[in-house]
């Protein structure tokens, strides 16, 4: 693409969208970040940008860099995520034939700290004024149906029922063959060659009644409050994840390793909170566990960092379907060669992390390959956004799926393996964790 980009940035009226940004996912091609009412929606596509390699984040920081370093922005709101922003989904593995993306939408909706706005984004000579950017939302939001053909759209949290039962099948590795995979890699750390390895499987959805992405969304939104939900180019999550938040100089991720199932507290006496943070926090494997994973995001993230700071305790993270320990991390970003690090390029010295690869990488990332029998994709990828200002947020592609038929969902999920880890504990978190989008799907288990 050699055109200019063209972006006018206008405040939105909130009465637009009483409900937040969830009321916006009524379609199925849409972009979205979101968490609660907040976040980012995008309309259509402007420009993209792949790659695959080593090389990928680079690559499109790049690309990025110089698509707005040349572009004509009328900004009359000026906070993170107004402006150009792109909505980008990258591969796990940089030995994947998955393409890794930044889209670069022609509508974003924008909600942050109760205010919202609207930006349009062109690469033609078309006059951008706040009313035609009104107007060409409108034409996205009326262009399509907000659920397929023949069903009623389900509100956030409704349940979804679809009039030919789902089925699942099993993807890459039987469950009996991916529990001989755990032991296997139990058996490696055992020998001293690594800490932990993480190690992923996956299970294919059938829909005979048609996949609907923004009905998944929906749920996912609705149910999943405390995650950020993430749908770029049929990739669909809501992820508990943040692997790299930026705002100005400052940036924040959020850090999870150990998880109990929510199910495990039925019948057990006392609070639930009580039984989690009893089974999770006093649990030595967990807890390592965690450590294991902090250390590896803190260590990597130093040398951009002046100052940071992480929790002296993980606390327990709330779901609906499990509880995990998590911790969060703030760092104030130090100049490098002269330039504040920008968001990908952060992203380029922490992917992957130990809580999504293992420790040490390489060794980790070897023996994931040599396990899984699985091209992750976008699955445990970096997922989310940034402007031209380089601010962002991204999380982990998490308790999401892709899309890859009209019928046809592929859900993803994984557990960090230790020395002490069972198959058939793992294999029941990997159920866990699938939970999220089973149910956005219809699916019971």
């Amino acid at each position: 693409m050699t055109s200019t980009l063209r972006t006018l940035t206008v405040p939105l009226d909130g009465d637009s969208a009483p409900e937040g940004l969830p009321s916006y996912l009524v379609r199925d091609d849409v972009l979205c970040w979101t968490r609660r009412e907040a976040g980012l929606v995008g309309f259509g596509e402007v420009a993209r940008f792949t790659a695959t390699g080593p090389e990928r984040f680079l690559e499109a920081d790049i690309w990025w860099r110089h698509l707005v370093i040349e572009a004509d922005i009328t900004d009359h709101v000026e906070c993170p995520g107004t402006g150009p922003v792109a909505f980008g989904s990258f591969a796990f593995s940089k030995a994947s034939d998955h393409e890794s993306r930044l889209i670069v939408p022609e509508i974003v909706v924008g909600v942050r700290d109760g205010h919202a706005w609207l930006t349009q984004i062109t690469a033609d000579d078309v006059e951008l004024t706040g009313a035609g950017a009104v107007a060409a939302l409108k034409g996205w939001l009326e262009s399509d149906p907000p659920a397929a053909a023949g069903e009623p759209a389900a509100g956030p949290g409704a349940a979804v029922v679809h009039p030919d039962p789902a089925t699942l099948t099993t993807g890459s590795l039987s469950e009996e063959d991916w529990m001989a995979a755990v032991s296997a890699g139990v058996a490696e750390i055992r020998t001293g060659k690594l800490e932990k390895l993480v190690l992923a499987r996956d299970v294919v959805a059938t829909v005979p009644a048609g996949v609907n992405a923004a009905e998944v969304l929906r749920q996912l939104a609705g149910r999943y409050r405390e995650c950020w939900t993430y749908g770029v180019d049929g990739l669909v999550g809501a992820t508990p994840e943040m692997l790299i938040q930026v705002e100005g100089r400052t940036a924040q991720a959020r850090v999870l390793a150990g998880t109990l199932d929510r199910r495990d507290a039925v019948g057990e006496a006392g609070l639930p909170l009580d039984y989690a943070e009893r089974v999770l926090a006093g649990s030595e494997k967990q807890r390592h566990e965690h450590e294991i994973a902090i250390q590896s995001l803190t260590t990597q993230l130093a040398p951009f960092s002046e100052a940071m700071n992480a929790h002296d305790e993980p606390f327990i993270l709330e779901l609906p379907n499990v509880w995990h320990l998590a911790s969060d991390v703030k760092a104030e970003l130090t100049e490098v060669e002269g330039h504040v690090p920008t968001c990908l390029a952060l992203i380029n010295a922490l992917h992957p992390t130990a809580a999504v690869c293992g420790t040490p990488t390489q060794v980790a990332g070897a023996l994931i390959r040599k396990l899984e029998h699985l091209d992750r994709g976008p699955y445990a990828g970096p997922v989310g956004w940034l402007d031209a200002a380089g601010n962002g947020e991204w999380g982990i592609a998490l308790r999401g799926a892709v899309i890859e038929s009209p019928t046809t969902v592929r859900l993803y999920a994984g557990c960090g393996i230790v020395e002490g880890s069972q198959p058939e504990a793992e294999l029941a978190e990997t159920w866990a964790k699938f939970r999220p989008m089973l149910e956005s799907l219809g699916i019971s288990n």
